[in-house]
């Protein structure tokens, strides 16, 4: 047995604790990322099974329609298959280089220091001093009874409280009905239970009832858009926007031939509200063309009864027709954008010496591209719908025979922004491994260091997280020799970040001072940007929804869950709706959005190249990515 082996072979051989630090801390940012990525790799499956059932029963689409929505289908189960095959990978071999320590360490070596300490000291933030949350004060009794349009900011900053008055959930109060009017409305209002003057749970018809205005109702706007928002986990958009028409009509006696026109226009003004923030709100619901029949419908009734509201339907439908442009153009800029990605790889693959260009010769400040990274964040961003992180997961043992495919999720801007981080990763530690020279793959690691600090001191979280974890990817670790030439400073402070421990404590205290930091900023100031970790965002959402029971034991749903999935969602919602302050750059732009990246395989061939194998386990890799890649390199 060799010296080497012997030291490999050896207890006092393994990886000290820092490095087993930094390899789970690279496991768990990439646990965070798969899990995410799995579960959504399951929710396209289910749509391409419900896909292709509905085509072998030709039912709903004529048959080429459906070919190619198959198709589509199919092309976005592929992405997202080798998506998850490379998070699974990277997955493993961070676990198992933690858990067996490949990589043989010298206990004399001149590598700088990369890893968690095991007592992190309390750091000064970039942020400043951090502010500890304050409380609004609560109210109790506080009851909205006409249309109220405060900023998504403010909707949460008070509690959502509900008035125990006797006023009823159709917005009706016991002196405008008859006796047996009045004990009817008693009896449906005891389907929604209080406590403490909060809503907590009732029957779907009661909640649907409470959202239904009269001439003298409005509801709170607080309790608007948590239903909208968690309704469909019970509901169908479409379905719902039926129910809400038809009590209207039958409520209000809309479809007699002797109407009070003059007694229904505070009504009609108040359902224009109601329609107004739910089409501002949750948009992407109306790319369903029975919800946009409805809604024509319902806003025509309402024109024939208050002739002045024909202005405010006509902006209305523009402002969402506008709006459902907007999306069908940035789906088309992604389509594009994929597609361009994919010819730059195959042209790589053909042509290996035309991949001459780094990030540097394009980009040489890090600031710049730091603000350009930002820029594809906030478009990102601002296309995720609200109702998204509700629609995303779809249980397992779903019945797939009772779900049409027009019923799933129709947009996938949060799919594209999960995407968007891994491709960010992999570029990263593409641009350093395809150097051979290691003072080259040292500047590039310094040179993202530096932009993953811009990053962190923007506010745009989840940069940074994608920086890091491309930075700390197993082929990049290996590479000691390079380290060994890199001044990790600064890569000590953002590491910290990075600590997965207690939660995400650290990353959270610091989006927190990000947040305290936003609110007190002018409009238009860069103070305003937060970009939250977006894949623990979402693993957040997803395990409140999993770990909070739908309904209660009297069978009741509950809204407590719904009041805590739209905290969740309002404060993404004051996040997206940022605009960016800075300059586009499109030449660093194209780059970042189309470079080529590396697979696993070809990144670690391409760090093997640049430094040999250290021991056994690595050699025996190497020899089989090697023979692997013998017909075509990358």
């Amino acid at each position: 047995m060799t010296q080497e082996e012997q030291q490999h072979a050896s207890p006092s051989s393994a990886p000290s604790s820092v490095v087993v630090q930094r390899r789970k801390q690279q496991k768990d940012i990439f646990g965070v990322q798969l899990d995410v990525t799995s579960r959504l790799l399951d929710a396209e499956k289910l749509k391409l099974a419900i896909l292709q059932r509905e085509i072998k029963q030709k039912r709903h689409l004529e048959g080429t329609k459906k070919e190619k929505e198959l198709e589509r289908q199919k092309n976005n189960l592929e992405r997202f298959q080798i998506q998850h095959d490379r998070l699974e990978w990277e997955y493993e071999q961070a676990a198992c280089d933690m858990f067996k320590g490949y990589y043989t360490l010298k206990p004399h070596r001149s590598l700088p220091h990369l890893g968690l300490k095991q007592t992190p000291k309390t750091r000064p933030s970039i942020f400043g001093t951090l502010a500890k949350d304050k409380s609004p004060a609560r109210d109790e009794n506080k009851r909205r009874s006409m249309p109220q349009t405060p900023s998504f900011a403010n909707i949460f900053k008070a509690v959502e409280g509900e008035s125990t008055t006797p006023t009823l959930c159709n917005g009706h109060t016991t002196s405008e009905t008859s006796s047996t009017q009045e004990s009817e409305e008693v009896e449906k209002d005891k389907a929604l239970e209080y406590e403490d003057g909060n809503l907590i749970s009732g029957t779907l018809e009661a909640f649907i009832r409470h959202i239904v205005p009269t001439g003298e109702y409005y509801p709170d706007r607080t309790y608007l858009f948590a239903f909208l928002l968690s309704s469909r986990l019970y509901i169908k958009p479409y379905k719902l926007l039926e129910q809400v028409c038809q009590l209207c009509i039958t409520q209000q006696n809309l479809n007699s031939t002797s109407i009070d026109k003059s007694s229904l226009s505070n009504f009609c003004s108040n359902l224009m509200q109601l329609l107004s923030e739910w089409t501002e709100t949750f948009p992407y619901d109306f790319r369903d063309e029975r919800l946009m029949k409805q809604l024509r419908d319902i806003t025509q009734k309402c024109i024939a009864i208050n002739p002045m509201l024909r202005k405010t339907v006509g902006q209305l439908m523009q402002m969402l027709i506008k709006k459902l442009s907007t999306l069908e153009k940035y789906e088309d800029v992604l389509a594009r954008v994929t597609t361009a990605a994919a010819e730059r790889m195959q042209s790589l693959r053909t042509n290996p010496e035309a991949f001459q260009t780094n990030i540097i010769d394009i980009c040489p400040d890090p600031y710049i591209l730091a603000q350009q990274l930002t820029h594809i964040e906030l478009e990102r961003l601002t296309n995720i719908g609200p109702e998204e992180f509700v629609q995303a997961f779809i249980k397992e043992g779903i019945d797939e025979s009772k779900v049409k495919f027009r019923d799933l999720k129709r947009t996938k801007n949060l799919e594209a922004y999960v995407e968007w981080f891994n491709r960010l990763s992999y570029l990263v530690a593409t641009e350093i491994c395809m150097h051979i020279k290691k003072k080259h793959r040292a500047k590039l690691i310094e040179y993202f260091i530096e932009v993953a600090r811009e990053c962190f001191n923007i506010g745009n979280f989840n940069s940074l997280m994608a920086i890091m974890s491309g930075i700390n990817m197993s082929p990049v670790m290996r590479l000691r020799k390079t380290w060994a030439k890199v001044n990790t400073q600064k890569y000590d402070v953002l590491e910290h970040q990075m600590d997965p421990s207690n939660n995400w404590s650290t990353y959270r205290q610091s989006l927190r001072a990000a947040m305290q930091r936003a609110l007190s900023a002018r409009e238009g100031a860069c103070d305003r940007i937060v970009i939250p970790f977006f894949s623990l965002l979402v693993k957040d959402i997803y395990f409140l929804n999993e770990g909070c029971s739908n309904r209660l034991s009297n069978g009741h749903i509950n809204f407590e869950k719904f009041w805590q999935l739209a905290k969740q969602v309002t404060v993404f919602m004051t996040w997206k709706n940022v605009e960016c302050p800075y300059e586009r750059d499109r030449k660093a732009l194209n780059y970042l959005l189309t470079a080529p990246v590396f697979s696993e395989n070809s990144l670690y061939l391409a760090s093997y190249e640049s430094e040999g194998p250290d021991n056994a386990f690595e050699r025996d890799k190497y020899k089989t990515l090697k023979n692997k890649a013998a017909p075509s390199h990358k």
